[in-house]
């Protein structure tokens, strides 16, 4: 993880330039994403929405799948699928160190590109339940809907009542629900280990944006049930001290690589955009 901690401090070192200035590499370690800039509507093709609002325009894997921006997160999504077959992942929770770091347009927009294949099942589940926004992005309607919190509180619901479709793609979602009473304690239930399970055998991945991993506990409970970690760090905004900080909170093993989020300096060539992946959990823990 060194290598992405100095990634970072050549990023904050960056903000001394010009917006003009040189592109900078992420490093190794990391996968740049990009900075989306909100899609023209003529380019827009949404499915259908449960509110008056429409999905939001951030969410490029979804409303404007041919786009550029689109096009990175098909190369998350890639790297998602290798780990998938080489190592069997199936549950990827997206955190962050703090909170607006734009963990959850990434967890969307992973799971909108994880849904393009015509035979994979993909479902997205949002855990951060004290502060959901997938239903709000997703135009899901209001925060009283069926959802997590619902499943785990309520034993007669099942996934199948609860999981929302999302067409043209073969994503189905499952919003937070109704306001929890205390957050961690209803994480701690049993029950979450159990719709994971069921989740795990019918569906071939599950996105779940994860609380962030510094102010609160939560995701310590859910990393029990997750096969690993996708951290974004979000550039100009997330301190050093944060990114290490994280890394404290959850086993490295189950940490699968680093996110790159919203750096302002544009890139000279495609060579230059993409970053690596931080390597699979299977591979670190074969590693000398």
């Amino acid at each position: 993880m060194s290598r992405f901690l100095k990634a970072l401090d050549q990023a904050e070192r960056d903000r001394a330039l010009p917006r003009g200035g040189a592109f900078r590499s992420a490093g190794p370690a990391t996968f740049r994403a990009p900075e989306v800039e909100p899609a023209k509507p003529a380019t827009l093709k949404r499915p259908a929405a449960d509110s008056a609002g429409g999905v939001d325009d951030h969410l490029v894997s979804l409303i404007a799948p041919a786009t550029f921006e689109a096009e990175q997160y098909r190369a998350l999504r890639h790297t998602v699928e290798q780990l998938h077959e080489t190592g069997d992942l199936r549950i990827v929770a997206v955190s962050s160190p703090g909170m607006g770091d734009g963990k959850s347009i990434t967890a969307i927009n992973l799971a909108g590109a994880l849904a393009q294949a015509s035979d994979a099942r993909v479902l997205l589940v949002d855990a951060d339940l004290r502060r959901p926004s997938v239903a709000g992005l997703l135009a899901l309607g209001g925060p009283d809907g069926r959802g997590l919190v619902n499943l785990i509180l309520d034993p007669a619901l099942t996934l199948e009542r609860v999981a929302r479709p999302r067409p043209p793609f073969n994503l189905s979602v499952i919003p937070a629900g109704q306001v929890a009473p205390s957050p961690y304690e209803v994480l701690t239930s049993p029950r979450l280990g159990e719709l994971l399970d069921e989740a795990r055998r019918r569906y071939d991945y599950i996105v779940v944006d994860a609380p962030p991993l510094c102010p609160v506990h939560d995701c310590r409970v859910i990393a029990h049930w997750v096969d690993g970690f996708l951290l974004v760090v979000a550039a100009h905004h997330t301190p050093r001290r944060l990114v290490e900080e994280a890394l404290n909170v959850v086993e490295l093993n189950k940490v699968l690589g680093f996110i790159f989020n919203g750096d302002d300096h544009p890139p000279s060539a495609y060579s230059g955009y993409y970053g690596y992946f931080g390597r699979s959990a299977a591979a670190r823990r074969a590693a000398p």
